[in-house]
């Protein structure tokens, strides 16, 4: 069980909260962690690259000079994989880069990659209100009193979509929101910092407990 200290909308220390999650062994961590990640990237791929064969470009029926006498080297088609516009050797065609992991075994590697990332997790209490319209820059000024570096590369987690808070985020380039039952092992671990409200470490806790 890890103790977070809990911050108001102007960094006070205000309570705290525990996030009490199973974890892999640490000679597994690292390995299943990354098998998540791989899976993850590999997943997002389309597969949808393609070149043409040379049975498939068009054209390249006819001999384009005689075998013998000309004092040229021999050619049998115009679409040979050596001339320009020809086709292609061993190129990419469509594909699925789908790779299966267990669901248990992703839900592991993310509770361990989060578990991971709690020195630089800092843990808020609810600020929608503090928000009664969307404002970028006192977000921003929110972040620095939170000893958040809004320059830095930040995923925001909330328990519940807050229009608000979101349309506030957004201008933000370097800050990602997500909600706390879609966290992922690619965001988690690319972010340098992670803020994230009391009630999404309450439902973070409830939907990865198992």
């Amino acid at each position: 069980m890890v103790t977070c200290i809990v911050r108001d909308w102007q960094g006070a220390e205000v309570g705290e909260t525990n996030l009490d999650l199973r974890v892999a062994k640490e000679e597994n961590a690292s390995h299943i962690v990354h098998r998540a990640l791989v899976r993850q990237l590999a997943n997002a791929r389309q597969g949808t690259a393609s070149t043409k064969t040379r049975a498939e470009v068009r054209g390249g029926g006819r001999k384009p000079w005689r075998q013998k006498g000309t004092g040229r080297a021999r050619a049998g088609s115009i679409r040979s994989p050596l001339w320009r516009g020809g086709g292609v050797i061993f190129g990419p065609k469509p594909r699925d880069y789908s790779i299966k992991m267990n669901r248990k075994e992703r839900r592991l590697a993310l509770r361990t990659a989060l578990t991971s990332r709690l020195e630089d997790l800092v843990v808020v209490d609810e600020f929608e209100t503090q928000l009664p319209r969307p404002k970028t820059k006192e977000l921003i000024a929110a972040f620095r009193r939170w000893g958040v570096d809004p320059e830095a590369k930040t995923l925001l987690i909330l328990a519940d979509k807050q229009e608000n808070v979101y349309l506030s985020a957004r201008n933000i380039s370097r800050v990602k929101l997500l909600l706390a039952s879609n966290l992922n092992i690619y965001d988690l671990l690319a972010a340098d910092q992670i803020v994230a409200t009391k009630s999404a470490i309450a439902k973070i806790q409830e939907v990865y407990s198992d």
